[in-house]
């Protein structure tokens, strides 16, 4: 045989595997190192947080931590009441149908709980103001003896021991906290910062009125219309700008009723003080009755028919609710007052209330 020809397979076999497409390598995923930063954003019109968010980075496995204790009772004595329990979801985290809030062993509150919306906007917090910085709100409310009754050292405890079966579902502290801050070291500066991670992400921005602020001039219709104008004329003092207050401290006219509730006076020890109260956000606010300090209120056309005819002269009354003849209250007609009701449904977000991200996880509390 001719040698060319003996020559030329080995010739095509080599060119074959040069020509041969090189398999791809896939390349390993690198190690995830800490947890995985959340890019929050403050809404159009909305001013800058109060909250240093520098201080305490968002990160998706901090704010799921946040959730977990949030909706958790084991933050309770009786492992029962957890925040969630009077911030519900669906009334924008506040305890709906309930003047005064029940705590553990059905222990009556002596105040309405507020709503948890739009948190990290806030100077101060609770109806008196007793607290201004948001990571020691949560403090308050677990070593309250009719609230959740137990001591935060004990809380740290219980969480440490996890998983166990006190919950519907075991949830691993150890590990979520891990996932969260790098260690498995559960202490009170962690488990605050994880809460108030979670509350910074609770914002309530997507209302009819959002919409209509951002540019539909449909979203809202001619009685809603009416009744904005009505009410920047005579409420919009107090409950100023895109979150619906000036975090002032008030006395709207409220005659003491169960208790001698002395409000801010209690904090400052100031006779000016006395029954002045912290002026709510609006936002959601069909949503969450009862109204005032004291839930004593369960409809919205009651709270207008008190500024209208039974804000009592007190010595510390604003004065703003003092007209220039002398009669206390805010004027409004029947007709005034429908078109400002209106108006207020306008801010309630139904995605705010509905959304999975702020829901309870399934761990189990006494609803």
């Amino acid at each position: 045989m001719n040698a060319a020809i003996r020559v030329l397979p080995v010739i095509l076999f080599a060119i074959f595997i040069g020509c041969k497409p090189e398999v791809s390598k896939t390349e390993p995923e690198p190690e995830k190192k800490g947890p995985t930063p959340i890019y929050w954003k403050k809404p159009a019109g909305f001013p800058d947080p109060v909250y240093d968010l520098s201080k305490n980075p968002l990160t998706q496995e901090g704010v799921e931590l946040g959730r977990f204790l949030f909706y958790d009772g084991i933050l309770s004595r009786t492992n029962k009441v957890g925040c969630g329990t009077c911030h519900q979801q669906q009334a924008a985290f506040t305890h709906h149908g309930h003047d005064l809030s029940h705590g553990v062993d059905d222990k009556l509150g002596v105040r309405n709980s507020p709503a948890v919306q739009n948190m990290a906007w806030n100077t101060s917090f609770f109806w008196d103001g007793g607290v201004h910085d948001m990571d020691l709100v949560p403090i308050v409310p677990i070593e309250n003896p009719v609230e959740m009754d137990e001591k935060v050292v004990n809380v740290l405890a219980k969480l440490r021991n996890t998983p166990n079966q006190s919950s519907k579902i075991p949830v691993d502290y150890p590990k979520m906290f891990t996932a969260a801050f790098g260690t498995d070291e559960i202490n009170t500066e962690r488990m605050m910062k994880a809460l108030s991670q979670f509350m910074v992400t609770m914002v309530s921005a997507t209302s009819k009125y959002d919409y209509y602020k951002l540019g539909d001039a449909n979203a809202l219709n001619a009685q809603e219309k009416e009744g904005m104008s009505i009410f920047q004329k005579n409420c919009s003092s107090c409950h100023q700008g895109e979150l619906f207050t000036d975090y002032s401290f008030r006395n709207n006219g409220l005659t003491p009723v169960r208790i001698n509730d002395l409000g801010r006076a209690a904090i400052t020890g100031k006779e000016d003080d006395q029954y002045k109260f912290k002026v709510p956000s609006l936002r959601n606010v069909g949503l969450t009755a009862p109204y005032m300090h004291d839930g004593r209120y369960s409809t919205l056309q009651e709270v207008l028919d008190h500024y209208t005819e039974k804000v009592q002269n007190l010595k510390t009354l604003d004065p703003k609710l003092i007209q220039e003849n002398g009669k206390t209250g805010i004027a409004l007609l029947p007709s005034e007052k429908i078109a400002l009701i209106a108006f207020l449904r306008t801010l309630s977000d139904e995605q705010f209330i509905r959304d999975a991200k702020f829901g309870d996880p399934g761990i189990g509390n006494a609803f």
